[in-house]
């Protein structure tokens, strides 16, 4: 039996409809020995975790102890989406610096050091930072006013707008431990936020983040350029296969026609009817139920299942690297001939025995054509 589990929280309204629609579509498929259903939990044991093939994850980011269960799971063959080990890496800065790397624009944006020094640490333990900090140039490349907001966490908490240096001291000393990322402000017109499925299939949503939040969605807005949305589009795959998550909201504000990624690291975003609004409810209920059903249709049994993003295969594949070079090998291959020649003359030589001379001579012809066998290795290699 493959089972597809969801772990949740506090929301309502998503996760039982979830598992309503996939026992549906699973019925209706004729699929066998498959079901979904809440995930239960009343033991973990280290390595021994193979009951669900697919688990989706939405609560594991405040319950640490879900976040250890789940990685149990993913080891012992579990398609978890999305992927701890990634998430528990994964943080706002980071993903901010890896959207430049993949082509995405987003805005300017410092880290800075805690207000208050973390817990066991004194002014010893930062003999590494020099002081003064720099704080000018950040102001300068950045501009005010400004946004700070943490490097790490999501749903709009602990956000500022700060209007000049003496308000981000105010409002920086209120953050206490928290590392904050200070942002330059992106006027925009229009906003969007982003379903994004299987790093591939996206739901563009239009979104207005000064609204109350079940104001949020916009429902009847006005008409978007097609271009812009065709670049919103692209950006929520690039940014999704690079980070590798299967479930995940990308956010966009547009300012003078250039789409900036404001926010796209939410492995647990928003899917409740009462903010998202009926259509957009249906669109996330009705694909991440297929999503399931097509991961545990290709969940492999004591195997690996998990999806990682490109920034991780990448640094991986230059160990295939030289797999990919097949044709200089195949023209080393087609060369091999001549050698072989080479060698059943000698041999041919070798066999007349009666003649010392001859040998000599098979001596002197192999030992010049010694060098160019050389030769012809190195310039392979330099290819």
């Amino acid at each position: 039996m493959k089972k597809i589990g969801i772990l949740f929280g506090q929301e309502n309204t998503f996760p039982q409809a979830f598992i309503d629609r996939v026992n549906k579509k699973i019925a209706e498929q004729g699929i066998k020995d498959m079901m979904a259903e809440a995930v239960l939990i009343d033991t973990v044991e280290q390595a021994k975790s193979d009951e669900y093939a697919v688990i989706i994850d939405r609560i594991s980011q405040d319950v640490p102890f879900y976040r250890a269960f789940l990685k149990n799971a993913a080891i012992t063959g579990t398609a978890v989406i999305n992927n701890p080990f990634w998430w528990s890496a994964d943080e706002k800065f980071f993903n901010n610096a890896l959207a430049e790397k993949v082509g995405v624009p987003v805005p300017k944006t410092f880290i800075l050091p805690s207000s208050h020094r973390p817990p066991d640490t004194d002014e010893n333990s930062f003999r590494n930072m020099k002081y003064p900090f720099n704080w000018e140039r950040m102001f300068d490349t950045i501009g005010f006013p400004a946004y700070m907001k943490p490097h790490d966490g999501g749903g709009w908490k602990s956000v500022y707008r700060v209007e000049n240096p003496d308000d981000l001291w105010q409002k920086h000393g209120e953050t206490e431990n928290l590392v904050m990322m200070l942002q330059e402000e992106i006027n925009f017109k229009e906003y969007f936020r982003c379903y994004v499925l299987g790093t591939d299939n996206v739901h563009i949503m239009q979104y207005e983040p000064r609204n109350p939040h079940h104001l949020r969605y916009v429902l009847d807005g006005d008409p978007v350029d097609q271009k812009i949305l065709d670049t919103v589009h692209d950006y929520c795959i690039r940014l999704n296969k690079a980070l590798g998550y299967d479930f995940n909201t990308v956010e966009f504000a547009v300012q003078d026609g250039v789409a900036y990624a404001i926010d796209f690291c939410n492995p647990a975003p928003d899917a409740d009817i009462n903010s998202v609004g009926a259509d957009n409810f249906e669109w996330i209920v009705e694909n991440a139920a297929n999503m399931a059903i097509e991961k545990a249709k290709q969940y492999k049994k004591g195997q690996m299942n998990l999806t990682w993003g490109s920034f991780v295969t990448d640094q991986i594949a230059p160990a295939k690297t030289p797999t990919k070079k097949a044709p200089a090998k195949k023209v080393i291959t087609k060369k091999a001939p001549a050698k072989k020649v080479a060698v059943k003359k000698a041999s041919a030589k070798a066999v007349v025995k009666k003649a010392p001379a001859k040998k000599a001579t098979t001596k002197k012809v192999a030992v010049k054509k010694a060098p160019v066998k050389k030769a012809a290795t190195k310039k392979t290699t330099k290819k």
